[in-house]
């Protein structure tokens, strides 16, 4: 791999995982440092691990709002009567143990921003407080009756589909319209390859470090090749993880393999991950892993067990074809070519 870095774009928060040199990568930043400027609220969607949090950062202290506070809050780890309370604060005697007033984060994040993340998890009833702040920039404390006055910037977070829980009634179309001036998509790694080697180098030169290694272990081709062929369903943050697992396993030598998967199983006869502990192996014991002479031809027998094994493995890496590939003991370019042989079959399976 390159020990070069020219050409890297590193986001203003100064944190490895806003580094990239991608078109995609470089396009979504230039969006987020126009919108930056404008003091109106932003969705940003996203996979998981694909660094909603760092974006939300940069565009907070790009912005005009940079001086002021960015409070965040995930909407998803608290019930609806806490997130409310969270939000909006609560009167002293508003409910049982609130023995005196409670500032929430929309006055905390008053001339700054306030990052809700997991956006569209909050209940309806919420939604409503919510759009009258952002209409009107006021709102009411939990058990208050007077307005509370604040200057928020609104940023939202989500890697659901807002507009069709909005068609589904669990999320208000108002509050969708005010808060959607601006929607940034961020790209997932899979459509960052070019980042790809960038960014396991930087992680890699960061876990030597936390190791007290002189030198940062190599990449050899093979482990490269592995990189860019992995999927990354966790993204950036599934890269980090497989990075620093694979130079801890290194010992400081070149990397000639990297592990996706720590939960594999080392026994061949059985599946770790399976709640009954069963095996793939086992799951193909089936009829078609029978073979009675004079029933059916070799090669019948032969393609249904291929067919078999291949919707097993399928089925077993949630259809991730590289996750396949290895429960078959494959390699990919020869799982490609039996899943074109039987294709046909298989989709018609779907």
């Amino acid at each position: 791999m390159r020990s070069d870095s020219e050409g890297a774009f590193e986001g203003s928060v100064g944190k490895v995982e806003a580094l990239g040199e991608s078109e995609a990568f470089i396009n979504f930043q230039e969006r987020l440092s126009r919108v930056a400027q404008v003091d109106r609220p932003v969705l940003i969607v996203g996979e998981r691990g694909t660094g909603k949090e760092l974006a939300v950062s940069r565009l907070h202290y790009l912005s005009k709002r940079w001086q002021g506070p960015l409070v965040a809050l995930n909407c998803a780890a608290l019930a609806p009567s806490v997130l409310e309370s969270e939000l909006f604060g609560h009167e002293a005697g508003s409910f049982t143990g609130a023995s005196k007033r409670r500032l929430g984060r929309f006055e905390a994040a008053d001339n700054g921003t306030l990052f809700l993340d997991e956006i569209g998890l909050i209940p309806i009833t919420i939604q409503e407080k919510i759009l009258r702040v952002v209409e009107y920039g006021q709102f009411e404390r939990v058990g208050g009756s007077h307005p509370v006055r604040v200057d928020v910037r609104i940023i939202g977070a989500t890697n659901a589909n807002l507009p069709k829980l909005a068609e589904e009634g669990k999320f208000k179309r108002d509050l969708l319209d005010r808060l959607s001036f601006e929607v940034l998509f961020l790209p997932p790694l899979r459509h960052r390859k070019d980042d790809i080697e960038l960014l396991a180098r930087h992680f890699a030169a960061r876990m030597s470090l936390e190791l007290g290694w002189r030198e940062v272990p190599d990449f050899t081709d093979g482990a490269t090749e592995a990189l860019y062929r992995h999927a990354w369903p966790g993204n950036i943050r599934e890269l980090k993880n497989v990075v620093e697992r694979a130079v801890y396993a290194s010992g400081g030598g070149d990397i000639e393999s990297v592990n996706f998967d720590p939960f594999d199983c080392p026994y061949e006869d059985i599946d770790c991950n399976s709640p009954e502990g069963s095996s793939l192996a086992s799951r193909l014991n089936g009829p078609s892993a029978e073979f009675v002479p004079g029933e059916r031809s070799l090669d019948e027998a032969v393609r249904e067990l291929e067919i078999t094994a291949l919707r097993s493995a399928l089925e077993a890496s949630k259809y991730h074809q590289g996750e396949a590939a290895k429960l078959l003991g494959l390699s990919y370019h020869q799982f490609r070519g039996l899943f074109r042989k039987h294709k046909e079959v298989l989709e018609e399976g779907d």
